[in-house]
């Protein structure tokens, strides 16, 4: 492939969100020490994408411009790096994309094998490109931060999920219930029947009195909140918890930050947890497992070609996603 071209989408600079957006030509990546060259059947887009873009994680992210958005990838093995043993040419797998270098939204991406799975021939890229930023940003959140077991032996765990139809809660609902949890979930009106079809017990409006003060309409007190939604303050969620209740916090601002310190500090039952995503390449082939299994689905908001990005950007802006949103090349 070396010296090919391949057609890409990138940004050259801070803001401008969609207006942003560039489609060029580049140089068909070359894989180096356990790198694996994809050629890309879908890319999936998460906040975190166009957040970076907005500056909201400057001076981390981008690591320089021009800068190739997107970490959800899925397509074929077109080449594999030195070092390289578990995967050939041929073969079909989804993958993260290091968000540092980027490289998503493109014909072709690079991706550590560490951190790329195969994924079996009967099952689409599009109903596992979703699985590795919000899919494992779910089942960290539930698993991990809220300690729930997922072959349904832990103790029983009354868990909240706010913005429960977006791309990370809608893997959380059906995550949380192949423990042994009863979910409460918020969502808009609209999404409501989606929700309950996911699993969850109990679906509040977030529109309305008691979804905008996340009561439980059987009266629960929750042991942990999977927190997918923004703007909701901690006196919202304080009275709500159980003793030792705890708010994982997807996407923490500084004010969550500050809670969460002060929490610490004065020796709190009730906490509130940031949550950094670490991904493993073992946790993203347990969830394409369950896809396989048909324990686990993808709910699709829109799917979009390559060549109409900008769209796919700025519904992602807005905010109002059913599920995820998808990128074709």
């Amino acid at each position: 492939m070396a010296g090919k071209l391949m057609k890409a989408v990138q940004y050259n600079g801070y803001g401008k969100g969609p207006d942003g957006l560039q489609h060029v030509e580049v140089p068909v990546p070359i894989p180096k020490k356990d790198e694996v060259l994809l050629k890309l059947e879908a890319a999936s887009l998460n906040p975190f994408d166009w957040k970076v873009q907005k500056g909201m994680l400057w001076p981390f992210l981008p690591r320089k411009f021009p800068h190739i958005p997107a970490s959800d990838v899925a397509g074929e093995v077109m080449e594999v790096g030195p070092g390289v043993k578990n995967f050939k040419a041929g073969d079909k797998v989804v993958a993260v994309v290091n968000p540092l270098n980027g490289g998503g939204l493109a014909e072709f991406a690079l991706t550590k094998e560490n951190l790329t799975v195969p994924r079996p021939s009967e099952v689409s890229a599009a109903k596992v490109v979703g699985l590795p930023i919000a899919g494992l940003t779910a089942h960290q959140a539930i698993t991990q931060s809220a300690g729930v077991k997922l072959d349904g032996s832990s103790k029983k765990t009354n868990i909240l999920i706010t913005a429960a139809s977006g791309g990370v809660g809608h893997y959380a609902v059906q995550l949380a219930k192949l423990g042994n949890t009863h979910v409460t979930a918020t969502c808009g009106a609209r999404n409501i029947e989606l929700v309950k079809s996911l699993g969850a017990d109990e679906v509040l409006d977030y529109k309305t009195p008691d979804g905008a003060a996340l009561r439980s309409p059987s009266g629960r007190k929750y042991d942990a909140v999977i927190h997918c939604a923004t703007g909701i303050p901690w006196s919202t969620f304080e009275p709500n918890l159980s003793t030792n209740g705890k708010v994982i916090d997807i996407t923490p601002g500084p004010s969550a930050l500050v809670t969460f310190a002060l929490k610490k500090l004065t020796l709190s039952k009730k906490q509130l947890l940031p949550l950094l995503l670490i991904p493993k390449g073992e946790n993203l082939q347990y969830l394409v497992n369950l896809v396989k299994e048909g324990k686990l689905k993808t709910v699709i908001d829109s799917n979009y070609p390559l060549d109409k990005a900008k769209d796919a950007w700025a519904k992602s802006i807005d905010g109002h996603a059913t599920g995820k949103i998808i990128v074709e090349p």
